[in-house]
């Protein structure tokens, strides 16, 4: 099993940018697919953006260009650069372990990190 911890998060005005960061607990060379998650209260869980072994990713259609994803295999640690905020983009952000399929429509993971609240205000 590994653990997940989320930092980064915080307030921001719109246009601005923020990065957050998901280190494990163990080697994630080992893990196949990671990603970010989101919920604002009131709203579905979405997924944000993930990432293969291979380092190929995939975006939600409302973060595409804004978002990058990337993952640090010597650093057991996964990022999500968000530029551009929105205050649509105000959410709860989890960091992920994927079980299946490593696409933003899986539901399922086998770690969840504790999550880091992001805030943009217009």
């Amino acid at each position: 099993q590994v653990q997940l911890v989320e930092s980064g998060g915080g307030s921001v005005q719109a246009g601005g940018s923020l990065r957050l960061s998901c280190a494990a607990s163990r080697n994630i060379a080992g893990i196949n697919c990671m990603g970010w998650f989101r919920q604002a209260p009131g709203n579905e869980r979405e997924g944000v953006a993930v990432i293969n072994s291979l380092g190929g990713t995939s975006y939600a259609d409302s973060v595409k260009g804004r978002f990058t994803i990337s993952r640090d295999n010597a650093k057991n640690t996964l990022y999500l650069q968000m530029n551009n905020l929105k205050p649509e983009d105000t959410a709860m952000y989890y960091c992920a372990a994927v079980v299946y399929p490593c696409t933003v429509a899986a539901k399922g993971a086998f770690s969840w990190g504790q999550g880091t609240q992001v805030t943009v205000s217009s």
